[in-house]
């Protein structure tokens, strides 16, 4: 396969043994970046080496961030593996539709399989860092997965999408913002909105998920964040005149 879009992404992984063996499988499909998020100490010990075998260069190349945010700062889609259904995720995607939606995005579209610690998997704050939520239908006497294991089911269905593309030819996709560009809005829209008592200050992140939602389903382009980001400069200026009037009244 061979995808240079497709980047992995294990947030704090825990165990040398599963980074190792995280690096064997996206050989064994062609996957090559990996990126670590605050990894434990020993991720490239000998012991994760021995995982590795022949992908030594995988785990030697690997990426180090210091938090998931700065990690996905240049990603346009990120899908987050989880079981945590919540009243904010909805719409959870299998592996064969979150790989067709991997392969159907553009060349110059960056995408992320996001896989969270070992114990605890991904968390909420994690999670709206994500545009698309992929669950692997396991049985619920014992849902959680080793992260290798996981990710060779997903790539496993990656690999079978790429088997067909190129038969089809649909519109071209649209070029998706980035985790920076979006981040950057969801920062400008929270304090705007707190501005003009839209939110409510004990706990403005309730409401904000479901725009967060709302955006990540309609997929904002760079020009839409751009424009979303106009109104919420025109808001911030009425909001400021109709203040000023107000202090000049009294």
């Amino acid at each position: 396969m061979n995808d240079p879009n497709l980047v992995i992404v294990l947030k704090e992984p825990q165990g040398p043994l599963n980074i190792g063996s995280v690096c064997r499988v996206m050989m064994n499909f062609g996957v090559s970046r990996l990126r670590l998020v605050n990894p434990c100490k020993d991720y490239r010990s000998l012991e994760a080496r021995k995982m590795a075998l022949g992908t030594v260069e995988i785990l030697e190349n690997a990426q180090i961030f210091p938090d998931l945010q700065t990690a996905l700062a240049d990603i346009h889609l990120t899908f987050g593996t989880t079981r945590r259904f919540g009243k904010y995720r909805k719409n959870f995607l299998t592996p064969a539709t979150a790989a067709r939606q991997i392969r159907e995005s553009g060349p110059d579209v960056s995408c992320a399989l996001l896989l969270g610690r070992e114990d605890t998997g991904l968390e909420t704050r994690d999670l709206d860092l994500c545009q698309h939520f992929v669950t692997i239908p396991t049985h619920d006497a014992y849902p959680s997965m080793n992260l290798s294991h996981a990710l060779a089911v997903l790539l496993y269905e990656v690999s079978l999408k790429s088997e067909t593309t190129g038969a089809f030819h649909d519109p071209a996709p649209k070029q998706p913002a980035s985790g920076q560009e979006i981040e950057a809005l969801f920062t400008h829209m929270r304090q705007t909105l707190l501005d003009i008592d839209f939110l409510d200050p004990q706990n403005p992140d309730h409401l904000l998920r479901t725009f967060r939602r709302l955006f990540g389903d309609a997929g904002l382009t760079p020009r839409d964040v751009r424009i979303l980001q106009g109104l919420m400069s025109r808001i911030d200026w009425t909001e400021n005149q109709r203040r000023k009037l107000a202090e000049n009244r009294f």
